[in-house]
C-alpha cells in the first residue's frame, strides 16, 4: 500500500476488477436462480431446489416483481358491471345528483371514445399502445362530435344539477356541445383556441380548425399574428412536463372555487393519474368527514377508487344514458349545423389562409339539416333546450 493509505494504481485496477467479476457473477447467478424459479416446483431438480433455497432474497425480489406485474395487469384490465348491477348503481348515482347542492363532474378522455377520440390507458389508449410499440393511427378530430355523454352534461348543467365541469381533455368537445365557457375549466387546453399574450388581457381567437398543427412542446406558437397588436398567437395546450399558465381557457380559478364548494364529485372517463396530481381538486385540506363525496364511471382502476362512495364499472354514454333516464331529462341531440363554435370563432384574415392545412369543422348541408328538421319538431328552448325542455316538462307534469 502507498503511503498515507491510499491505494496505489496497480491496487485500484485490481480492486475495480475484482468488483467486476463479482457484479459479474451476481448477474450469473440472478439469470440462473430466475430460470429455475420460472420452472414449476414439479418439475424442480433437488440440486435446482436446493439452489433456491440458497437465494432467498434473489428468491423474494423475483415474487416481488412478479407480483407488482400482475397488479399492474390487473389495474389495465377492463372490467364491466352486469347491466342489472350497472343499473341499480346508476339509480344510486341519480340520487347523489338530485340530492347534490354543489355537483362537479371531472372528465377525461374516456368521455371522448364514443367519438373515436382514443383515450391513454385503455385497451387501444394511446400509451397503451405505445408501450407494446405499436404506432399511433392519426385521428381527424374535425370529424368529431359531442358524445352522448358531453351531451348529457351540457344538460344537466342547463337544470342547475350540475355547476361546473373541470375537464383534462383538449378536443373542445364540451364548448361544442352548449356548455357554457364559464362552467368549463379545460385544464390542458383547448385545440381550437389561439392567445395573444402580449395583449392585456389576453385576446383569445377561437377557430374552426385544429390550432396545434406547428406547436409541440415547449413549441407554441402557430404562425399566425394578433389581429391588434400584430405579435404572435400561441396554443393553449398544456403538455406533459408543462406548467399551465393561461388565465383561459384553463380557468384554474373557477375549477378550485368550484372544488371547494362541492359536496359530490362525479369522474367520468379519467384514469385520475392525473388529476390525483392537482390537490385543490380534491380539498385535502379538509378533514375527511369534509370532503366532497367521490363518484367514479371507468372501466379500469383508478387510485382514487379506494376513496369513492360508489364505482361504476361501466362506459360512459351506457352510464349517462341510465342516469338522465332516471333523472326523468332527455338526452338532447348535436346539430352541427348549431355548434356554438361557428358563433365564437374568429375568421381568418386575407393571407392566413396558408397559414394551416387542418380540416376545418364543416356546417352541414342544407339539404341535411332539412331532413333533421323533419325528424325532430322544433321545440322552445333553443338547440340544446329541445331535448331538456321535453324532460322537464315530464318532471312536472309527474
Amino acid at each position: 500500500m502507498a503511503a498515507g493509505g491510499s491505494l496505489s494504481r496497480s491496487e485500484r485496477k485490481a480492486a475495480a476488477r475484482a468488483e467486476i467479476l463479482q457484479q459479474e457473477e451476481q448477474r450469473d447467478r440472478r439469470r440462473q436462480v430466475s430460470r429455475i424459479w420460472r420452472k414449476p416446483p414439479a418439475e424442480r431438480s433437488p440440486e435446482e431446489s436446493h439452489v433456491l433455497s440458497e437465494s432467498e432474497d434473489i428468491v423474494r425480489e423475483l415474487e416481488r416483481r412478479r407480483k407488482r406485474r400482475e397488479r399492474l395487469r390487473r389495474r389495465q384490465e377492463e372490467v364491466c358491471d352486469e347491466p342489472e348491477e350497472l343499473k341499480r348503481k346508476a339509480i344510486e348515482l341519480a340520487k347523489a345528483v338530485r340530492n347534490a347542492k354543489h355537483l362537479v363532474i371531472y372528465t377525461g378522455a374516456g368521455i371522448s371514445t364514443a367519438a373515436s377520440i382514443p383515450d391513454y390507458r385503455g385497451p387501444n389508449g394511446i400509451w397503451t399502445l405505445l408501450q407494446k410499440g405499436r404506432s399511433i393511427r392519426a385521428t381527424d378530430l374535425s370529424e368529431a362530435e359531442p358524445t352522448l355523454t358531453h351531451m348529457s352534461i351540457a344538460c344537466l348543467h342547463k337544470h342547475n344539477l350540475v355547476q361546473h365541469v373541470v375537464s383534462q381533455n383538449c378536443d373542445g368537445l364540451h364548448l361544442r356541445s352548449g356548455l357554457p365557457r364559464a362552467a368549463i375549466s379545460e385544464l390542458h387546453g383547448n385545440m381550437y383556441i389561439e392567445v395573444c399574450t402580449s395583449c392585456t388581457p389576453n385576446r383569445e381567437y377561437v377557430r374552426v380548425f385544429d390550432v396545434t398543427e406547428r406547436t409541440a412542446l415547449h413549441r407554441h406558437h402557430t404562425g399566425r399574428m394578433c389581429h391588434k397588436c400584430g405579435a404572435q398567437l400561441r396554443d393553449t395546450i398544456v403538455h406533459f412536463g408543462e406548467k399551465g399558465t393561461l388565465r383561459q381557457p384553463l380557468n384554474w380559478e373557477a375549477a378550485t372555487e368550484a372544488a371547494s364548494k362541492a359536496d359530490v364529485i362525479l369522474c367520468l372517463g379519467s384514469s385520475l393519474k392525473v388529476l390525483k396530481k392537482y390537490p385543490r381538486l380534491w380539498c385535502m385540506s379538509k378533514p375527511p368527514p369534509r370532503r366532497p363525496k367521490l363518484y367514479i364511471v371507468n372501466l379500469q382502476w383508478t387510485p382514487k377508487d379506494d376513496l369513492a362512495a360508489l364505482k361504476l364499472h361501466g362506459r360512459c354514454d351506457d352510464v349517462m344514458r341510465l342516469l338522465m333516464a332516471e333523472l326523468g331529462l332527455d338526452v338532447p341531440r348535436y346539430d352541427r349545423a348549431r355548434d356554438p363554435i361557428f358563433a365564437l370563432a374568429e375568421p381568418l384574415r386575407p393571407g392566413e389562409e396558408a397559414t394551416h392545412s387542418r380540416k376545418p369543422v364543416a356546417r352541414e348541408e342544407a339539404p341535411a339539416r332539412e331532413e333533421a328538421a323533419r325528424e325532430e319538431p322544433a321545440r322552445a328552448g333553443g338547440w340544446l333546450g329541445r331535448g331538456c325542455a321535453k324532460g322537464a316538462r315530464r318532471r312536472k307534469s309527474s
